[in-house]
C-alpha cells in the first residue's frame, strides 16, 4: 500500500544526503554517541536530516550556522527518540530560536497563598507550550559529552513532558509502564534533593540543584543526566534511572560502562 509519508521521507533523505566525512566529524564531536550500534547510527543520521527538514532554525545576530553546526544540534535533539518508535514526539512546535548568549526572560509564579511573583531571570534555554524552543548557542556547543550537561536534551525533554499538557514531570508513559512507579521514583528523589538544599542551600548535591526547582525541571535535568552522566544519575537515584530507561528505552549507563571496560583510555578521558 502506497504511503505519502513514507514517500516524502525517502524523497527528503535522497535530496539531502549527509556526506560520510561530515558525519564522522559529528560523531567525533559527540562522545555521548560512542558505542551505539551501526543500526542506531544509521537511524540517527536519517532522523537528523528529517528533523532539520521539519523544524526551522532561527538564528539571532551573532550565531552563524553551517551544515556541520546544524547537524550537531539535530543529532542531539534526536538521541532521546532513538527507540521511541514512529510517534511524532516533537509535535506541536516548528521552530528553534538560537541566541548568541544567555538571555533574560520574564518569569511569573503564583505561590500557595495566591500571591503572584514576577521577576526576570537569565536562562540558557526555554521551551514554550505550543511554541518554540529557545537555546543559547554557547550552551549547545558545550553539549555532547559525558559531562552531565546537555542543553538540547534538557529543553527537548520539556517538549516531551508537554505532550500531556503543561510541563509537570510526567511525559506520556508507554503501556508497559505504571504511573504509580514513575511517580514514586521521581517524588522520592525530588523530595530528597529538596531536603538536602533546605538543610544547606549551598550543598554539593549529586545532580544539578536546578532539578529541585519543580517536577518539570527535575524531569528535564534527570533526562539530561540520563544521556550525558548516566553513572552519576544511577549512583544518586537508581530508581529514577530505571524509570527513564523504561521511558526512553535506552541504557546509556550500560554503553558507557562497556566503553570504559573495553577501552581503558576511555575511562581516563571521559571520567
Amino acid at each position: 500500500m502506497w504511503s505519502f509519508s513514507a514517500w516524502r521521507r525517502r524523497r527528503t533523505l535522497a535530496r539531502y544526503p549527509v556526506d560520510a566525512a561530515l558525519w564522522q566529524v559529528i560523531r567525533d564531536r559527540l562522545p555521548l554517541l560512542d558505542g551505539i550500534s551501526a543500526e542506531e547510527d544509521r537511524w540517527l543520521r536519517e532522523a537528523s536530516v528529517l528533523f532539520l527538514h521539519d523544524k526551522h532554525l532561527t538564528t539571532l545576530p551573532g550565531v552563524e550556522l553551517d551544515d556541520e553546526q546544524r547537524l550537531f544540534l539535530a543529532v542531539q535533539a534526536q538521541l532521546p527518540l532513538l527507540h521511541l518508535g514512529a510517534l511524532n514526539w516533537y509535535q506541536g512546535f516548528h521552530e528553534l530560536i538560537l541566541y548568541p548568549d544567555d538571555f533574560v526572560s520574564p518569569q511569573r509564579h503564583r505561590d500557595a497563598s495566591g500571591v503572584e511573583h514576577v521577576w526576570d531571570a537569565e536562562h540558557s534555554g526555554e521551551a514554550w507550550q505550543q511554541g518554540p524552543v529557545i537555546l543559547a548557542w554557547p550552551g549547545v556547543l558545550a553539549s555532547g559529552g559525558w559531562e552531565a550537561y546537555n542543553l538540547v536534551i534538557h529543553e527537548l525533554a520539556h517538549k516531551l513532558d508537554m505532550l500531556n499538557g503543561d510541563a509537570n514531570g510526567l511525559p506520556p508513559l508507554h503501556g508497559d509502564m505504571r504511573v504509580e512507579d514513575w511517580a514514586a521514583a521521581m517524588q522520592q528523589a525530588y523530595d530528597d534533593l529538596n531536603h538536602q538544599l533546605d538543610a544547606d542551600p549551598d550543598a554539593e548535591t549529586a545532580i544539578d540543584p536546578y532539578a529541585a526547582e519543580n517536577p518539570a525541571e527535575f524531569f528535564a535535568v534527570t533526562s539530561e543526566y540520563f544521556f550525558s552522566g548516566p553513572d552519576l544519575l544511577h549512583q544518586a537515584y537508581p530508581e529514577v534511572y530505571r524509570q527513564l530507561a523504561l521511558f526512553y528505552r535506552q541504557d546509556p549507563l550500560a554503553r558507557l560502562s562497556r566503553l570504559q571496560a573495553e577501552h581503558p583510555d576511555y575511562r581516563e578521558s571521559h571520567a
